[in-house]
């Protein structure tokens, strides 16, 4: 039998996909490769109130249709619904970093990801760090929580370096007045260490700064992810973006896809630093790629990277600065290792997964 299943597509219709949006599109794409489901994408409300169209719009829209699941993507599941409704969650960020969000922002999402918890039929966490945060803060059924995990989500480019090799490319600056990012500068006689992520508190920047400038590698240390509000001093992301430049980190910014995957692997290291992620997507992206990787020794990370990269405290710069060393002195074998670990993950494998999950609460 073809389930039937209406999806809140409305994170992969950004122009400027970040994790979040990935999971959707891909997820999406993945669904529709299938012939047991048949996916019904929605997007949004119209002149509807964001919050309106959640919990008021889109349940009344789906009266007529009656399909046999309502997919929520990211947290926001009707709490009345004229079906059996499934809930992914990504992380609780912003249960442990509030700063990190807006009054508005994190008071919509600490409270409804607590009720769509506690109201779905199905609870899908990317990552079993994320479900067992899900069961402690929320007390959720264990039951009804499945461990669905990601897949890479970055297109792999015909272009540029050739996995692994860790040739320094040129990534050309963005002519419009709106991006006004720095070219990041092709020196193959100073490769570049690689972060990707935007400019919060959570993603730990500034300690990974100051582990590569007492590191001494000759490597260049490139950030790439930084979103407008960094170019603006007044705001946290500004502060913190002028911050990084006066110890030497570059800041492209925001990359198209092309160009952040001909960056990616042509990177010597990719270094994830944060304190806290729900599952660890840069980290698959440059194992996928043969590229090595260091990262923060936290649950989800671990869980990702499965032995497969170096692990330091995200707390402790002298142990970040001697992870920065010990990947870049193990860069092959890491390299190898990880490409071995991310045959472990893809959208078809999630998509199979969720159409399980689907499946379970359907009848």
């Amino acid at each position: 039998m073809t389930l039937r299943a209406a999806f809140d597509a409305r994170d992969a219709l950004h122009a400027d996909l970040r994790g979040w949006g990935r999971y959707a599109a891909d997820l999406l794409a993945a669904l529709g490769r299938r012939d047991d489901v048949e996916v019904r994408p929605h997007a949004g409300g119209g002149r509807l109130p964001e919050l309106a169209w959640e919990q008021l719009g889109w349940p009344a829209r789906l009266l007529g249709d009656r399909p046999d699941v309502l997919h929520a993507p990211n947290c926001f599941l009707p709490l009345v619904r004229p079906c059996p409704g499934v809930v992914t969650v990504h992380d609780l960020a912003f249960e442990v970093h509030p700063d990190d969000f807006s009054p508005r922002t994190g008071w919509k999402y600490r409270t409804f990801t607590r009720r769509a918890v506690a109201s779905a039929e199905a609870v899908i966490c990317v990552s079993r760090a994320t479900a067992d945060d899900v069961l402690e803060r929320y007390g959720a059924d264990p039951a009804r929580i499945h461990v669905v995990p990601n897949g890479p989500s970055l297109p792999l480019g015909d272009d540029g370096p050739t996995p692994g090799t860790h040739d320094a490319p040129f990534v050309p600056a963005p002519s419009t007045a709106a991006g006004r990012r720095a070219a990041v500068r092709n020196d193959p006689e100073r490769p570049y260490l690689l972060a990707i992520g935007d400019l919060r508190a959570k993603k730990n920047l500034e300690r990974l700064a100051d582990a590569w400038r007492v590191s001494g590698l000759p490597h260049r240390l490139v950030v790439v992810g930084a979103g407008g509000a960094a170019q603006d001093p007044a705001t946290p992301e500004g502060r913190l973006a002028a911050g990084l430049r006066a110890r030497g980190v570059e800041l492209p910014g925001y990359l198209p896809d092309a160009d952040l995957d001909r960056l990616l692997r042509g990177a010597a290291a990719l270094v994830h630093p944060s304190l806290f992620e729900g599952f660890g997507l840069v980290v698959l992206e440059a194992m996928v790629r043969g590229v090595p990787v260091a990262c923060s020794d936290i649950p989800s990370l671990r869980e990702t990277a499965g032995g497969a990269a170096v692990l330091f405290d995200p707390r402790d710069v002298e142990d970040l600065a001697r992870g920065l060393h010990d990947v870049v002195d193990r860069r092959d074998a890491l390299a190898a290792a990880g490409r071995e670990r991310s045959r472990a993950f893809s959208w078809d494998r999630a998509a199979a997964g969720t159409v399980a999950v689907y499946r379970s609460v359907a009848s």
